[in-house]
């Protein structure tokens, strides 16, 4: 999951090197809490026109997790 995260936020940012993701261990509800971190510069471009790619991206992730039973959280930073 970590790294399907990291994937697409590589593909969207100039700077591919600058991402990385942090994963929370699973919490009381159950749910799995990936922190995503770019460059400054890029925040932007991950975050999109009023937070549609951001949208886009937590409903790739939640789509994935589906399939593995796992409930998820995608949060940028």
């Amino acid at each position: 999951m970590k790294d399907l995260l990291i994937g697409i936020a590589k593909g969207l940012v100039d700077n591919p090197d600058a991402v990385t993701a942090e994963e929370d261990a699973i919490n009381e509800e159950g749910v799995v809490v990936f922190h995503l971190h770019v460059a400054q510069e890029d925040i932007g471009k991950v975050i999109g026109k009023q937070g549609r790619i951001a949208k886009a991206i937590r409903t790739v992730m939640r789509a994935a997790a589906n399939r593995k039973d796992m409930k998820i959280q995608v949060e940028i930073d």
